[in-house]
């Protein structure tokens, strides 16, 4: 009987079947093919590109532009530069005009202010005070006339006079004295001595118009009456006026000339 070759048997006997680890490694190994490995170059080249002209652009500077684009751009720069200073110009111009117009209707505004407050006073429909003179006629036999009365309303008015009061009546340059059978009539009302007149002005120049002699307080004395005037650096007019409306007459246009 002859004994068996181990080799010989190992030979003839089947492979054993791949198990376990060692078969999942090997089935996940890659397997590279030309074509892949064409794909992978193109790709990673592809990428270089990219990553060269991205940096190109962003490092871009002056001095790697050409000539012709250098004028282009200093072209472009120069018209963007004259657009904005047009532009702040016209900004400079709305300003000044606006300040110009606010100021002008301020300026027009407090002119008429001070207009009315003028023609408020010179009318009598506004009351006034200021520095002035008080002067007391007493008359207690009822003898000064009504022309002694009006020549002392026209002295305190050339002497500079801007608001007068007679008793409780504001006198203006509309007003008249007229003498009646019951006595002195100012502007339709009756007054009873003695009276009273508030004028404002300077009170030193009215102090000495009215004491010129043979002026309007001589006059007073010469009727029988009896004065005394007092200067102050503030007396009111209190009495105010109802300024008619004119009933034929109607303001010009400054176009008609």
């Amino acid at each position: 009987m002859t004994t068996p070759d181990p080799a010989t048997e190992a030979a003839a006997r089947p492979a054993t079947p791949v198990v376990g680890w060692r078969a999942l490694a090997r089935a996940l190994r890659p397997r590279a093919t030309p074509a892949q490995a064409l794909t992978g170059v193109l790709c990673v080249m592809l990428g270089f590109a990219i990553a060269v002209q991205v940096r190109q652009t962003d490092t871009a500077s002056l001095s790697t532009m050409r000539e012709s684009e250098l004028v282009s751009l200093l072209d472009q720069t120069t018209r963007q530069a004259d657009e904005l200073q047009d532009q702040v110009s016209e900004l400079e111009r709305t300003q000044q005009e606006l300040q110009s117009g606010s100021t002008s209707r301020e300026a027009a505004l407090d002119a008429a202010t001070r207009s009315a407050a003028a023609q408020g006073i010179l009318s009598g429909r506004l009351p006034a005070e200021g520095p002035g003179v008080t002067v007391t006629v007493r008359d207690p036999e009822a003898q000064v006339s009504a022309l002694t009365l009006l020549n002392l309303l026209e002295e305190l008015r050339n002497a500079g006079a801007e608001a007068v009061q007679l008793n409780d009546r504001r006198l203006t340059a509309s007003s008249y004295v007229l003498g009646t059978d019951a006595g002195i009539e100012v502007d339709g009302s009756l007054l009873s001595p003695p009276y009273r007149w508030i004028a404002i002005g300077d009170p030193d120049t009215i102090a000495t118009a009215l004491a010129i002699p043979g002026g309007a307080l001589a006059k007073v004395q010469i009727d029988g009456g009896q004065t005394a005037v007092q200067t102050q650096d503030l007396v009111q007019v209190t009495a105010t006026r109802t300024v008619p409306e004119p009933e034929h007459a109607t303001p010009r246009s400054p176009e008609q000339g």
